[in-house]
């Protein structure tokens, strides 16, 4: 029986340069991001100047983590306690825990069959919450319709937060996942395209959002040591009025990113390549649907996600099993409880009044989640869409 022997959880090494100015770091001591020697630029600033522009953003601030860099997000949007801001009901945890995190109420918004936040259900939801802010998580790298959404909020005066965590190097027609909205927020978690075990961005043109983050960030006085650096009179303005949140990357962190950054254009290609050998692969079997991607769409493919409609719900835990005993590693996000990483909009109950959601249950009903690691090849994605399609072999039930 064709079996499968790579982990799905085992990252690509950091490169040499990094291991070596990692312990370079280690030897003197300065992990501290203001810690530094005369003129000195540290680790942290520079990543900041560097991923700046890569983005083709003007301020890019650095952050402990993408949730600490969402959080940042919303509270320069002007977000506080008892407000309400809408967000897609299909995301990770993280995301209605950073709305959580500052006192604010999540409004959830329906997502469409192909993943996407549903626009209509957007618009309604803005009508009638009030919000104004959306948090838009660019879920599993989908991206929805953007000039689109940016008009439904225009229209609304709402602000947009892009959560960019599986979106880093993606773009709509020709422009990159973050450069839409007021703010954006990335990620340099583990499985994230650039690996610094926990880490993020914030990423924006406003000068005085920028301002508000850096002191947010936990600054001090010391903001004129960062990267990408507003104008000195609008820290004049915000910088007795804007709180410390301790929430700063490290030295150590920045340099294993940094250490990444030339990369990380090749390795979108690498990851595409593999993306596409899958989505091939399991296009072609019996009894799954995948989601074509949109011609305006420029997608990073670090994950995969299909419905399994072959498959009733309640035989989902079997099918995986199997997989897994195979070597393929998949992930349900229609299952009632949640297991590691994957939970559904309606297992987080600190939300008041969560609502049915009737849509974006039907889309994750039989929606299976499978990370493509860069340490995987284009005969491993052969070897596992045949694995899936060996066992789909064995399901006759009808789709629904």
């Amino acid at each position: 029986m064709l079996t499968f022997t790579k982990p799905f959880t085992q990252q690509e090494p950091i490169p040499e340069a990094g291991i070596q100015q990692a312990l370079e770091i280690l030897r003197h001591g300065r992990l501290h991001r203001y810690n530094v020697m005369g003129a000195e630029i540290s680790e942290v600033s520079l990543l900041e100047q560097e991923y700046a522009k890569w983005q083709g953003a003007r301020y890019c601030v650095a952050t402990a983590s993408g949730g600490q860099a969402i959080q940042l997000g919303l509270r320069v949007c002007g977000v506080g306690p008892g407000d309400r801001v809408l967000a897609n009901a299909y995301t990770l945890a993280p995301v209605p825990g950073a709305i959580h995190a500052v006192g604010a109420e999540p409004v959830l918004v329906e997502i469409d069959a192909d993943y996407h936040i549903d626009l209509s259900h957007l618009e309604e939801m803005a009508k009638r919450s009030g919000a104004k802010t959306l948090l838009l998580s660019h879920m599993r790298g989908h991206i929805a319709d953007m000039e689109a959404l940016m008009a439904i909020a225009r229209a609304h005066h709402i602000k947009v937060v892009e959560d960019c965590a599986h979106t880093m190097g993606a773009k709509w027609q020709g422009k990159r996942s973050g450069n839409f909205g007021d703010v954006a927020a990335f990620s340099t978690q583990t499985y994230k395209h650039m690996n610094s075990g926990e880490g993020g961005f914030l990423t924006t043109d406003d000068d005085e959002m920028a301002a508000r983050a850096i002191v947010h960030s936990g600054s001090y006085m010391l903001y004129g040591r960062h990267g990408t650096l507003p104008p000195d009179e609008v820290f004049e303005k915000i910088k007795l009025e804007s709180a410390n949140f301790s929430c700063r990357m490290d030295n150590l962190r920045a340099t294993i990113i940094r250490s990444q950054m030339p990369h990380l254009d090749r390795n979108i290609d690498r990851w595409n390549q593999l993306y596409d050998t899958l989505f091939a692969g399991l296009e072609a079997i019996a009894g799954v649907d995948i989601p074509p991607r949109k011609q305006a769409e420029f997608y990073v493919g670090s994950s995969i996600q299909f419905k399994l409609k072959a498959v009733s719900a309640r035989d989902i835990p079997d099918f995986l099993a199997r997989c897994a005993a195979r070597g393929v590693e998949l992930k349900w996000f229609g299952a009632e409880k949640p297991a590691a990483f994957t939970s559904r909009y309606d297992s987080w109950q600190y939300i008041s009044d969560l609502p049915d959601l009737p849509a974006t249950k039907a889309a994750l009903e039989k929606t299976v989640d499978m990370r493509i690691p860069l340490t995987f090849d284009v005969a491993d994605c052969q070897i596992i869409t045949q694995i899936i399609a060996d066992e789909m072999a064995d399901y006759r039930a009808p789709a629904g």
